[in-house]
């Protein structure tokens, strides 16, 4: 039994009656009262404070085409692999910024991020980086297992559309055609023995309505059968991409802002513990207001290219067409202004303490660091204090 049964049988429940019914049209009058018990259900839960994190992206790297990426297999884009000292270099940038939760990015590719790749990066930047997630190609529940033994914490996996029809016109070629496959990962990643999941959808690949509900059922079902986890959701919109950087919104699936912040106070009415995710994808205003209503988790001076922070990776690129590597007439020398191609383009891009200066001032307090392996540590714990003989 996993959510993927759950799924094709369809059906609801009270809590997803509830959601549904909370993402309806609603009067700005409704809108503010959903807004109002938001803001306190979150202040209840979470105080005034705000964790910041950043991705670091370590190759662009991919075997899967998806219609909608940057990194799509067929795109003639220039690529890199960071080798483990650059992703050190990139993390200690990172780090002198005040980040110490970084969550580590790589497009599907068995050839570059495998053979231990990803858990030698983990164990370089682990001694100073506490808190690590991935967020890479699904794998079984023991190669997760792994991940978590070196020191991995989180994982993020976005379905990308829950709408299945549209997923198999959507990913053409590679591993990721397999639609249940990518359903069941957030369940292996809880066997595999992750602290931290984080599930969501790519908005504006299908119908807005469709896809949050679909979200909400997954997430109903995660915390009834993965419930030593704690999870967090996303919504990001869809943004210009390498193949497409003049992209508009289909207007049949836009989620617009309005409707953008009515779900982030519905995912938290009906789910008071998930921790809610907005990144740099959206506008700084929108993150600037979303901030007293729901959001839990802010990404901030993200890079969404290899070696996109300091430049490193710059002597390795090369372009790949249709999956083939070509090698560049002219290699960049380390560190060069020619970089690897972005996945997708940013909105916000403020330096990060920009955003710690506007949470300041309304009130919050930028949380950089909420875990250290130590808390594990046996010595530490407090001792059985045997009862008083009488």
């Amino acid at each position: 039994m996993s959510f993927v049964d759950t799924f094709n049988a369809g059906g609801t429940s009270p809590l997803l009656r509830k959601f549904e019914q909370l993402i309806e049209p609603k009067s700005r009058e409704q809108l503010e009262s959903m807004a109002a018990c938001s803001q306190a259900t979150t202040r209840r839960h979470y105080g005034k404070t705000m964790r910041l994190f950043a991705p670091l992206y370590v190759s662009n790297e991919c075997i899967n085409n998806c219609t909608y990426c940057g990194f799509s297999r067929d795109n003639a884009i220039l690529r890199t692999t960071l080798t483990i000292e650059q992703v050190v270099i990139e993390a200690k940038y990172l780090h002198r910024l005040g980040f110490r939760n970084i969550l580590l990015v790589a497009g599907e590719h068995p050839k570059f991020v495998s053979d231990g790749y990803l858990q030698a990066c983990i164990d370089a930047i682990k001694g100073f980086i506490p808190t690590i997630g991935i967020e890479v190609g699904p794998m079984e529940d023991d190669q997760y297992g792994e991940l978590v033994q070196h020191g991995a914490e989180g994982l993020v996996v976005y379905q990308e559309t829950y709408d299945r029809e549209t997923y198999g016109k959507l990913h053409t070629a590679g591993p990721k055609k397999n639609f249940d496959w990518r359903l069941k990962c957030p369940e292996r990643a809880y066997a595999g023995g992750f602290r931290r999941i984080g599930i969501g959808a790519l908005f504006g690949l299908a119908n807005w309505k469709t896809e949050a509900r679909a979200l909400a059922a997954h997430l109903e079902y995660l915390y009834k059968h993965c419930w030593k986890a704690s999870f967090t959701i996303s919504f990001p919109r869809m943004r210009p991409y390498a193949g497409n950087y003049q992209y508009q919104p289909n207007p049949d699936f836009f989620l617009n802002d309005r409707q953008f912040v009515q779900l982030v106070c519905a995912f938290r009415i009906c789910f008071p513990h998930v921790g809610i995710v907005v990144s740099t994808r959206e506008p700084a205003a929108l993150r600037d207001a979303l901030v007293p209503l729901g959001v839990t988790h802010m990404s901030a001076e993200s890079q969404t290219d290899p070696g996109g922070y300091t430049g490193a990776g710059t002597e390795d690129l090369h372009l790949t067409v249709k999956g083939k590597r070509v090698e560049l007439e002219d290699k960049p020398a380390c560190g060069g202004s020619k970089r690897a191609t972005e996945q997708f383009t940013i909105d916000d891009k403020r330096a990060v303490q920009q955003i710690a200066s506007m949470l300041k001032n309304q009130g919050y307090e930028s949380v950089w660091k909420d875990w250290d392996l130590e808390i594990l540590n046996p010595a530490l714990q407090t001792p059985h204090r045997p009862k008083l003989q009488v």
